[in-house]
């Protein structure tokens, strides 16, 4: 009679799922449709905006060359290393501004926490794959390209978990 009953809700389990739209993406023809501009940090209030942890933003009309984001990722991924910049910024006496190493970033947000001026910010843009590691590190120029975020699904959380419309 156990045996029964257990194969009865197998099949129950397993019909169930068959009209439910499939959660995996054909990536990279679909990708994700993130709502917002990414995550950001006002340190005015002390709160965070919520949202994605992708790519780096850095405003470089904001940048003092502080370093403050870079002691924040020294005990975490010590992904971010300040380099010399040309002396173009006149808030920038240091003329030294954040490269960021994608291999090592963590994506963990607090360097744009640290970050006391609004120069530091993160985007919706998630594809960072390179062929060679040196591709992987984004220097003050790249990290100022806003990226071209393409998204072609919308993700959907609801009571029956996270799928996409």
């Amino acid at each position: 009679m156990g045996t029964a009953t257990g194969i009865i809700k197998a099949l129950n389990s397993g019909v169930k799922h068959l009209a439910v739209k499939r959660f995996t993406l054909r990536y990279p023809e679909q990708k994700l449709k993130f709502v917002g501009d990414g995550y950001q940090f006002d340190p005015s209030s002390g709160v965070a905006i919520a949202g994605l942890k992708g790519r780096h933003m850095l405003f470089h009309d904001h940048c003092t060359g502080c370093q403050l984001c870079s002691i924040a990722c020294e005990g975490v991924a010590e992904a971010i290393g300040m380099v010399k910049v040309p002396d173009k910024w006149g808030q920038n006496a240091k003329s030294i501004m954040p490269q960021i190493d994608y291999g090592k970033c963590v994506f963990c947000g607090l360097c744009v926490d640290a970050c006391p001026f609004y120069a530091l910010y993160m985007s919706n843009d998630y594809e960072l794959s390179s062929f060679t590691k040196e591709g992987l590190i984004y220097t003050p120029a790249q990290l100022q390209v806003k990226p071209q975020v393409q998204q072609d699904s919308e993700l959907i959380i609801d009571k029956r978990g996270a799928r996409h419309g």
